[in-house]
């Protein structure tokens, strides 16, 4: 029986075209962000050079955005308020899609649930304007107007009063409009936005000039800041007919949360899974735990490779080829990160010359370091081995002591600098040509030794160990069927998977260095992450786990004695080494200070 109706037979009706405006506004238009969005996206596909928004009580009771695109004709307003209207498309190929807007349904959503007025003007044509109120549109009228739009939406979700509810408060809201008027902005250097709340403006991005990349690249300094420039590496890939370009922060520039992430695909942000867990996999081994990259990605492609006739809010795509997608985003950043070399943040230097000021008598106490967890231990055979690959001047004999050691030959040209000093057993002190650097060695030593066991593990293979009795796990048919398509990515893992009937997979084989897998746990964990992304980077994450706890055991420890050829072969090595910049977990190996900034700590400088 059906619990909703029991008694009543259901009848089937014909909504009438207020309330389905209604219906469709729930997906198009959640909150004022939504609105914007659509509309600016509108003066977007119009060809405007200039956009100018406006809105007031964080867009509930005002929003007006001008543009000096296109604009459009008297006759055209009606027809621009009904439903699946649209000039973008004529409706003969869905894929080849190269606006922002096709649907036709965001202004009759919003004239459905606020006050809507259109004022627009073609290029030597007259202007009109067209009112709708609730779903009822009044005839058009002869308007003065400049060429181009001007949307204007009044007290937004009158008619649906009860969506008012559900919004947040007034800053929150304008927070929300400022934030999507700058991730288009970003998409759109050569277009100018002003934003304008209560009165106030609170953002402004003039159209940049010259080439496109350098255009972008100024654009994120304005929108991201200087700093995120100062500390990005620049992304250039292509593969299969996909081509990815941007900018992504080093890793000792990270976040606390996922707020500095913008992925963009053919001009149009998006919030993608599959993108952003390849972002979260090219960061994999060289983020400390809890942080986040920041990065500003742009995708571009044939539309024929990718719908993004998903979803009304036109923020979720799908790939032809996703695997394809994620593997382009990952090598890039991989690359691109390995490339920086022994690079770090340079707000780090910042963050040292803070520290050397004096402290008021009252300032709390600085937070406990973070710690790093790990969830798998190796044997003391694998970190016998892991020994055998330090460099050759870096030997475990009694070092003299360095408290003051004699200059070397070592060159002040070099990125890193000569070595001058060791203090604390454990920081090096190294002379550069406009500065100092002081370098943890053991974080420093760690991520080297690291390094060099990938190398050894990508060269060699994963080691495997035969299970005696094969430990078979009872998966759904469809969970099966997933894991056993991914067996020969496994197998290369070292995790050797076979059918064993109905929906069960027999785990044969496993990676020698995981002595305590619970095989079990790791395919449920590998499947969640399945059909949440769409592949899964579980093993090679605890396999990386393994092998940077193994450098952390093999690498020089605190409180070790260096002589000026350890350091500066240490040095040295950095310099030579991807990813060096940062230990395995994701703290700095080194920071710098400036000789100029040094002078103004003594006074020597204004």
């Amino acid at each position: 029986m059906n619990s909703h109706a029991p008694h009543i037979r259901p009848v089937i009706r014909q909504l009438d075209e207020a309330v389905a405006n209604r219906i469709a506004a729930g997906e198009v238009v959640e909150r004022p962000a939504s609105a914007v969005k659509e509309l600016v996206e509108n003066a977007l596909d119009a060809g405007a050079s200039r956009i100018d928004i406006a809105i007031q009580d964080g867009g509930k009771r005002l929003i007006r955005v001008c543009d000096d695109g296109c604009g459009m004709a008297p006759e055209d307003l009606p027809l621009a308020l009904s439903r699946h209207a649209t000039s973008k498309i004529d409706g003969t190929d869905l894929l080849a899609i190269r606006s922002f807007g096709f649907r036709g349904e965001a202004l009759p959503s919003l004239g459905a649930v606020g006050r809507l007025t259109i004022t627009s003007r073609m290029r030597g044509g007259d202007g009109a304007v067209i009112a709708v109120e609730g779903g009822r549109a009044a005839p058009v009228r002869p308007a003065a107007a400049n060429p181009g739009t001007v949307v204007e939406l009044r007290d937004l979700f009158f008619a649906t009063p009860a969506r008012l509810k559900f919004l947040r408060g007034d800053r929150a809201e304008t927070m929300a409009v400022a934030e999507c008027v700058r991730r288009l902005a970003m998409a759109e250097p050569f277009v100018g936005f002003t934003l304008t709340a209560d009165g106030k403006e609170i953002f402004r991005a003039d159209a940049e000039q010259g080439e496109l990349f350098d255009a972008l690249t100024i654009r994120l300094s304005r929108v991201m800041g200087r700093d995120f420039i100062d500390n990005a590496i620049p992304l250039d890939a292509e593969r299969d007919g996909l081509r990815l370009s941007g900018l992504a922060a080093l890793p000792t520039y990270s976040r606390g949360a996922a707020v500095a992430q913008h992925v963009y695909v053919n001009g149009r942000p998006v919030r993608d899974k599959l993108l952003t867990g390849a972002l979260r996999a090219g960061y994999m081994d060289v983020l400390a735990s809890g942080r986040h990259p920041a990065a500003v990605l742009y995708l571009a492609c044939d539309p024929q490779l990718v719908d993004v006739n998903v979803h009304p809010a036109k923020a979720e795509v799908r790939f032809r080829d996703p695997q394809g997608a994620r593997g382009l985003v990952v090598s890039a950043l991989r690359h691109g990160l390995a490339t920086a070399g022994h690079r770090a943040s340079s707000t780090m230097g910042d963050a040292t010359l803070a520290a050397f000021r004096a402290e008021p008598a009252a300032a709390p106490a600085p937070a406990a370091p973070r710690t790093y967890q790990m969830d798998y231990r190796p044997s003391a055979t694998a970190i016998r081995a892991s020994l055998d690959l330090q460099a050759p001047t870096m030997g475990f004999a009694e070092a003299p002591s360095a408290r003051a050691e004699e200059e070397s030959a070592a060159p002040l040209d070099a990125p890193l600098g000569a070595a001058r000093a060791q203090i604390h057993e454990n920081y090096i002190i190294a002379q550069t040509e406009d500065g100092l650097v002081i370098v943890d060695q053991h974080a420093a030593h760690e991520r080297l030794v690291y390094e060099r066991l990938k190398v050894q593990a990508a060269a060699t293979g994963i080691a495997r160990q035969a299970l005696l009795i094969p430990e078979i796990v009872e998966l759904p048919e469809a969970d099966a069927a997933r894991i056993l398509s991914i067996a020969g990515d496994l197998a290369e893992l070292g995790l050797v998977i076979e059918p064993f009937g109905g929906g069960a997979v027999a785990v044969r084989e496993t990676p020698a260095m995981l002595a305590r897998l619970d095989a079990r746990a790791l395919i449920r964990d590998i499947l969640d992450d399945l059909a949440d992304q769409g592949a899964s980077d579980r093993l090679r994450g605890r396999l990386d786990a393994v092998l940077s706890s193994m450098a952390c055991h093999g690498s020089v420890r605190s409180g070790r004695r260096m002589n000026a050829d350890e350091m500066n072969a240490l040095l040295r090595e950095m310099e030579r080494t991807p990813r060096s910049g940062q230990c395995n977990h994701g703290r700095p190996t080194w920071v710098k200070l400036r000789l100029s900034d040094i002078e103004r700590l003594f006074g020597r400088k204004d």
